[in-house]
């Protein structure tokens, strides 16, 4: 007889290995971390013993679930900004969020509650992206469970890196320390192609190759990403990721939504997995993957949740039905992504697509022992029948419920035993997790109620206090303005033309001044647009005072890059109205008597305005501001132009006062 630590006994053994082997009454033997023995009862009983046996009462003994992309800290921001799209959920709300509260003692939560809730529902390794990776290693490996931890890179600062430099040399470090870990296999992964340069793909390629460990990315989630790298690029993502080299690496590309048969091929042929998605990309509007082609042409996917914030759960159980049945929706055919083939890709396929099949996915002598026990008698689950072999594939994908996992193995430790939790406190858990989300709500509530807080939280704001002076005077003729600028006591600094698209954003607190969305078109000499640049512009109700000869001083706006769409914009600051604007300007910066000045020749086109001449100067103090009203006079005067004519206000009040008249 054979000694060994475990004999479990008097199970449905599914060992979803390359023959599907199915034994009942079946029986697995465990050795240390690993599977000694799998087969018939009587067979093992004969040959094996252990010091402990277990009597699995008929239950069914498989491999664990592999979720194949998550981001498991994320459990601590469920729930925090549903029905959104995804830029304006991400980019809006959560890295926002992100920035301000995650850190190592968050992340240390976040995955221990993502663990107890994994092991409730079946799974034994999951794959990680995120920040703080080391401390989610450290944090599921005192859990017990097996992970891929992916320490994240992208071009904006993160909450663990000021520059995608410092993320980089992070990740290095993490995967030296974890390189060769029992349960923990350390990863790098280049967020995605809307968030990453080519140095940064280029760079994690290198590291993944150099070390040997996988890559992990997200590919084509979205339409949007795909038109966007169409437009910038002219190719679709997959050949875009492919020539910045990271299919060097070992990838795991999660979602892959929006792509074509060919781009499938490519994955194949590189050998990188890819992890569906289903739940998320419901969840988020992105679309269905075309998992059935993808099957067809011989890629290994797996399946994964997603992170708890877009999901809105680990439920591992309602992901691979899901799965199922959107296959048989999308395609049309019910025969499509049977369940055995489903079971597949939460498990062996799985384990494939993850690099990690030479370790678990199925029950395999020599593999590491990671198992569940699902329990098929409960009222949902009932009855069962025999006469087809795959029924019991049908009873998991199509009736089973993550709460009829009763028992979780990981190389060969239990983590939970008739439903009890061996490894976490989860009450514990779940009180630190309240007290978290009331500090973010209490962010969350002070920042709505602010347009500017808004804008600074999702980057780039300048909010240095300065003031200008101003005044506009309407113009019949815009050539007499420019060549009155040739005049000896005028020196010319530089010229700039620009063709100028404004929307204004107007809410409900008219206090909270308006917002403006810029798009500059930049104009050369020939007439063709050069250069774009998208600005954000916060601008108060009112002036600060009006000097004679309706000069006007004027709070210096806030100003944020623009590096969204409108329609993001739109989305995220919910005004109440709209109003757009364009122009023509032509811009010159000049000086006069020994100082500064702007001089913008303007061409209201819509509405049809006519023109208009702005003169404007920075200012620190009244005493500057008063001398520079006087100068502003002077300067309209020397121009050709009438100051009696001036303009008190900006042009979004003249549109807005025409609109009122018609």
């Amino acid at each position: 007889m054979i000694h060994a630590d475990w004999i479990l006994t008097n199970a449905i053994v599914l060992t979803m290995d390359d023959e599907f082997n199915l034994y009942e009454p079946g029986a697995v033997v465990v050795s240390g971390d690993s599977i000694l023995a799998v087969g018939r009862q009587e067979e093992i009983q004969n040959a094996y013993q252990a010091e402990n046996l277990l009597d699995c009462q008929g239950k069914i003994l498989m491999p664990g679930l592999i979720n194949a992309h998550t981001h498991v800290p994320m459990t601590l921001l469920r729930g925090l900004a549903d029905d959104l799209r995804l830029d304006v959920w991400l980019m809006g709300y959560m890295m926002p969020v992100e920035r301000e509260f995650v850190s190592p003692e968050f992340v240390r939560l976040g995955t221990k509650l993502a663990c107890a809730e994994s092991i409730r529902t079946g799974v034994t390794t999951f794959v990680d992206m995120y920040y703080f990776e080391h401390d989610i290693a450290e944090a599921t490996a005192e859990a017990g469970l097996r992970a891929i931890c992916s320490q994240t890179v992208l071009k904006f600062p993160t909450p663990d890196a000021a520059s995608y430099e410092e993320s980089l040399a992070a990740a290095e470090d993490f995967i030296k320390i974890w390189k060769d870990h029992p349960l923990i296999v350390p990863s790098v992964a280049p967020h995605a192609p809307y968030t990453c340069t080519d140095e940064i793909f280029f760079a994690c390629t290198q590291l993944a190759q150099k070390y040997d460990v996988p890559l992990h990315t997200h590919i084509a989630e979205t339409s949007n990403e795909v038109e966007n790298i169409r437009k910038e690029f002219g190719m679709p993502v997959v050949p875009y990721v492919r020539k910045r080299g990271i299919f060097d690496a070992k990838v795991i590309a999660a979602h892959c939504v929006h792509i074509d048969e060919g781009e499938m091929r490519t994955i194949k042929n590189a050998g990188a997995g890819v992890a569906h998605n289903p739940s998320s990309n419901l969840k988020l509007a992105s679309g269905f993957a075309n998992v059935t082609r993808m099957l067809e042409l011989g890629l290994n996917v797996g399946i994964g949740t997603d992170g708890p914030a877009s999901n809105n759960d680990l439920d591992m159980i309602e992901e691979i039905r899901l799965a199922s049945m959107i296959a048989k929706c999308v395609s049309g055919d019910p025969t499509a992504l049977p369940a055995r083939q489903t079971l597949a890709m939460a498990t062996s396929m799985g384990a494939k697509a993850i690099h990690l099949d030479h370790l678990i996915g199925s029950l395999v002598v020599g593999k590491r022992a990671d198992m569940i026990l699902i329990g098929i008698d409960e009222l949902h689950n009932s009855p069962n029948f025999k006469h087809n072999p795959d029924g019991i594939y049908a009873q998991v994908i199509y009736a089973a419920k993550s709460t009829d996992v009763s028992d979780v193995m990981v190389n060969g430790r239990w983590l939970m035993r008739d439903r009890d939790l061996l490894t976490l406190d989860e009450r514990q858990l779940i009180l630190e997790a309240r007290s978290y989300a009331k500090e973010i709500d209490a962010f969350l509530i002070k920042r709505e109620r602010s347009v500017l807080s808004k804008l600074i939280a999702i980057g780039g704001a300048m909010e240095e206090e300065s003031f200008e002076v101003q005044s506009k005077v309407r113009i019949n003729n815009p050539d007499a303005i420019i060549k009155a600028l040739e005049k000896e006591a005028i020196d010319v600094e530089y010229t700039r033309h620009y063709r100028e698209y404004d929307t204004y954003f107007f809410f409900e607190d008219e206090s909270e001044g308006r917002l403006r969305y810029r798009e500059d078109e930049f104009i050369n000499r020939e007439g063709k647009v050069t250069q774009v640049r998208s600005r954000l512009t916060l601008v108060g109700v009112s002036s600060e005072d009006t000097f004679e000869h309706d000069v006007v001083l004027s709070r210096s706006r806030y100003y944020a890059p623009a590096t969204h769409s409108l329609r993001f914009y739109r989305e995220y600051f919910a005004p109440v109205r709209e109003i757009d604007i364009e122009k023509n300007r032509l811009r010159f910066k000049i000086q006069y008597k020994g100082t500064d000045f702007y001089i913008n020749i303007d061409t209201l086109i819509n509405p049809d305005l006519g023109h208009f001449l702005e003169v404007k100067s920075r200012t620190w103090g009244r005493e500057d501001a008063i001398r520079k009203s006087n100068t502003i006079q002077e300067l309209i005067e020397y121009l050709g132009a009438s100051s009696e004519m001036a303009e008190t206000q900006d042009y979004i009040e003249i549109v807005q006062a025409y609109f009122s008249s018609r």
